[in-house]
């Protein structure tokens, strides 16, 4: 008799990678077994359940982590400590860090802002 084979696996995986970090930082590794043959509807649906989970915690994670991000960059940026490590456009003062208005960040979130044509 042979062995049976080791079942097949997937890996969702989110890696995070910005100028001021050279190597890529793995935020995340989950491994999934992927259905077994023959495929039936239920090996299916259960691995597609799991895989739904598992990219709602992989996105909760991404947005947790972001946001930190985000946070100590402005931090960052309001002590001077990273000069020129504003958002790309964002207008920057003498010594180069970003001048951000939190609340019309807030408000414009998820938004596109026509930049101002200021000649």
């Amino acid at each position: 008799m042979s062995s049976p084979s080791p079942p097949l696996t997937a890996h969702l995986k989110a890696t995070y990678t910005s100028p001021s970090t050279p190597n890529p930082q793995i935020l995340s590794s989950t491994s999934l077994a992927l259905p077994s043959a023959p495929q039936s509807v239920e090996s299916k649906t259960a691995y597609l359940s799991t895989l739904r989970a598992a990219t709602t915690a992989l996105q909760d994670l991404i947005n947790k982590d972001l946001t930190a991000r985000m946070e100590q960059d402005a931090r960052d940026a309001a002590s001077g400590n990273k000069p020129g490590s504003g958002a790309k456009g964002a207008p920057t003062q003498g010594g180069g860090a970003a001048v951000i208005n939190e609340a019309d960040e807030e408000e414009n979130y998820g938004e596109e802002v026509p930049e101002d044509d200021e000649v």
